[in-house]
Formats: C-alpha cells, structure tokens, sequence
C-alpha cells in the first residue's frame, strides 16, 4: 500500500518541485515596507470599524505594551503585507494567527489534554508560507522580550521551519487516513508546552466557577451569578440578555445530535460580557453560564463575535460566508481534537462562534522561551503547523515544493527579522500617534 501510494504521490510531488520556477524559496526572504499601499495605522483604523467603540482605545492600550503585543493586535497589517509578496501558490486552511501564544492545551472530547493550535479568528485558504513567515515573525519577537541573542532567535525559526519540512516530508507519504489521524507525540518535553499543560490542568470549570461568578446573596447555597470585574467582564442583562440566551437555539442545531442532547441537560442561569485576548478586543464577547446535575455541574459557554478573516480582502471568494461557520470549518479541518460544544450562531445580523470557555485550557508564557526552550517550542510549532496543514491541504504538492527545508528556513529567517523590526518601527509609530495612550 505505502509502495502503491508513494508512486501516485510522486507526480503531485514534482508539482510541488516545479512551482519554485514560478516563485524561488530564496524569494521568500524579502520584506520590503515601501511595498505597504496604506500605512500600519490606516489598516489598524480600518480593523476596528464595527467594533465596540468604548473598547477600542482598550485595543490600542493593549497592542502599545510590546512589539509581540503589537504584532498579536496587527494581523491586518500582517495579511496586507504578506499578500503584496510572491507566494507558493500552494494553498491549505491556515489558522491566519499562527504566533507563539495561539497555541495551547485544552482538553479533548474525551477527556485527555492536548497542545495544538487554538486559535482560527483568521483561519482562511491561503499559500501556506504565509502561515510560517507569521509564526517565524512570533518567535523572533517573543525570542527578543525573553532577552534571546540574534543567532539564538535564527536558530529558532530555522528550527521551526526544518522541523515542519520533516514532518510535511514524512506526512505526505502516508496513506491519507493516517493523516487526518496523525498526533504529534513528546511535544509534553519542551519546557514551555508542559508548564501550559500543568496550567491547562488547573483551568477546571469548577476553577472557571470561583473565578468569574460569586453567589447572588448573601444566604447559604444563593445561586450563583457573574461577577462585576470592570472592564473585563460586566453582566449582561434585559434585551441584550434575552438575545444572547435566544442564539442558543441556532447554536444548538449546529451541533452534532448527541452534543445536542447533552447541551439540553444543561439549564443557562446567567450571561456576561468579557473582554478577551488582544486581536479581538472591541468585538462582542458573551460567556453563558450553565448549570447541569446541580451546582458542581458548571458549563461555561463563550460566544464570540466574528468579522471577516484579516486576508479576505486579498484572497478571492473570501469574505462571503458566515464567519462563524468559517471558524468552524477551519478549525475541524486543522485540529485533530476539537472542542465538542464548537459551533455557531448569530446575535442582531452578527456573526458568532460558540466554544467552551476556559476547559482546561493552558498558553504558555513568551517569558519561558529563552535558550534551549526556544528552539524546542519553536520545533513543536513546526511540527503542528505540518500536521494541520497536512489535514487540510495536500502534504505531497508542499513537500515538493519545500524540498529538505533548508533553502526555505534561511529565507523566512532572514524575512522574520527584517518583519520583526518592521514590527517593531510599526509600534512605535503606534506609540507616538497616543492612541495607545493611557
């Protein structure tokens, strides 16, 4: 069967190899900011159109704190500039946000923790390098706030890159079945994977449950209600209310039947709003809280808005389906474990994704990734980009256009720090505009 298999992949293979005519991989190392048609901070404004706009001073405050903040915020700026460079041509679901803190731990339907990706906002078709050329760009800036030498940082995105050519190599000589069931193994052994996975164990609901709600009165067993946490988290009451439990019904009918039916057991006592992350901060965010078998049964729910991915604009038919569901989509195609409770929903003619908030759900700290921790996460973010690209792509046709790696990692190396200090230009204009101003 291998043998029967590598014969058919051979031919998809040399059209891998004969697209580097088209577009070289050493062409993959410029960066160029006078290719920019508007600067940083008109897409940055343009982003923020139908945000909450109490929130988006908040947004700015946020992405003003570091470079690797500024770079989370700024995947618009990001998407433009990646679409105004050649590319492979080669297309597979990117989750579009790839950088060192999107991915993490969470925990599987049945139960077993896993580190993946887990974050699809932006999750598009697109050429896969633009995947690793934003990944490479994190690594470099995250490498840099842990106080990391240049070489140490190289070293780092040619790890990463080296790592994901190894793996995309031996994925694409696999029968497909195997693939889409493929695990990354032994990631637990890079230091930064496993402290997030000892947080991710920590991140119970019963934790979610003393974190964000507090009993309603002062009797004994009051009902449980959200907590007031300004600004991050305000109860949500009346009409908004009322609109947010009614989206629960679209929701429940993208669910699977047996999701379904155990959703239904559980009965929503209370709704909030919270202020999540830093790309998604000023679109509206809900968390429902659920009650199951009695008050040890919690179930928190978050429904969060969607707008269009940041590369639809540069990217043909994209754009034009729900964004919610898109995120859903994205996500099933690239994970191998996903969320049971995921799906969609819409709120007033706005799109939402429906998750589960917090279930045992673990990020590592850019502090941890210093030296030899560094190179091993960056070697993890290889190998998971690989698997999701491989899932949702065709690991024959990027294999032989990525060949060994080597001529592709020296390319984004070199394209990573030149972004990186464009990132780092780029927030500091965002500094002395004061939007980010306290």
């Amino acid at each position: 069967m291998f043998r029967c298999m590598n014969r058919k992949s051979e031919p998809i293979r040399q059209q891998g190899q004969a697209r580097r005519k088209k577009t070289p991989r050493t062409r993959h190392a410029a960066f160029d900011a006078a290719l920019r048609r508007q600067p940083a901070l008109a897409l940055l404004e343009h982003s923020m159109r139908g945000r909450v706009p109490r929130l988006i001073q908040l947004k700015y405050q946020l992405m003003a704190a570091s470079p690797f903040a500024y770079f989370r915020g700024a995947a618009p700026v990001m998407a433009a500039d990646l679409a105004a460079l050649p590319n492979s041509g080669i297309e597979c679901q990117i989750c579009g946000d790839a950088h060192v803190r999107n991915l993490g731990a969470y925990a599987a339907p049945d139960g077993r923790l896993v580190f993946d990706i887990n974050d699809f906002d932006e999750t598009v078709r697109a050429p896969f390098e633009w995947e690793l050329k934003r990944m490479a760009v994190s690594l470099v800036l995250a490498g840099r706030a842990a106080a990391n030498k240049p070489a140490a940082t190289r070293a780092a995105v040619q790890s990463c890159i080296a790592a994901y050519a190894r793996l995309i190599d031996r994925l694409a000589a696999m029968p497909f079945l195997e693939v889409a069931h493929f695990q990354v193994h032994r990631i637990d052994l890079a230091r930064p994977v496993h402290m997030a996975l000892l947080k991710a164990e920590r991140a119970t609901p019963a934790h979610t449950l003393d974190q964000l709600t507090e009993p309603s009165g002062a009797k004994q067993n009051a009902p449980r209600h959200f907590k007031t946490l300004k600004p991050t988290l305000t109860r949500v009451e009346g009409a908004d209310r009322a609109a947010v439990l009614q989206s629960l019904l679209p929701y429940m009918a993208s669910l699977e039947p047996q999701r379904q039916r155990l959703l239904g057991l559980y009965r929503p006592l209370d709704v909030a709003f919270k202020v999540v992350g830093t790309g998604s901060v000023g679109l509206r965010d809900y968390c429902v809280y659920l009650e199951g078998n009695g008050p040890a049964d919690p179930l928190f729910l978050q429904i969060k808005e969607e707008a269009d991915s940041a590369y639809a604009p540069y990217l043909a038919g994209a754009g034009t389906e729900h964004n919610g569901r898109r995120v859903v989509a994205g996500q099933r195609a690239m994970q191998v474990q996903t969320d049971p409770f995921l799906g969609s929903t819409q709120i007033a003619g706005r799109q939402y994704l429906v998750r589960q908030l917090n279930d045992h759900k673990g990020s590592i700290d850019i502090e941890t990734l210093s030296g030899k921790n560094l190179v091993a996460y960056a070697e993890v973010c290889g190998e998971l980009l690989a698997r999701g690209h491989a899932r949702s792509g065709d690991p024959r046709l990027i294999a032989g256009y990525v060949g060994s790696g080597a001529v592709l990692a020296q390319a984004i190396a070199k394209f990573a720090a030149a972004y990186a200090d464009q990132t780092e230009k780029d927030w500091e204009d965002l500094k002395r505009s004061g939007k980010g101003a306290a």
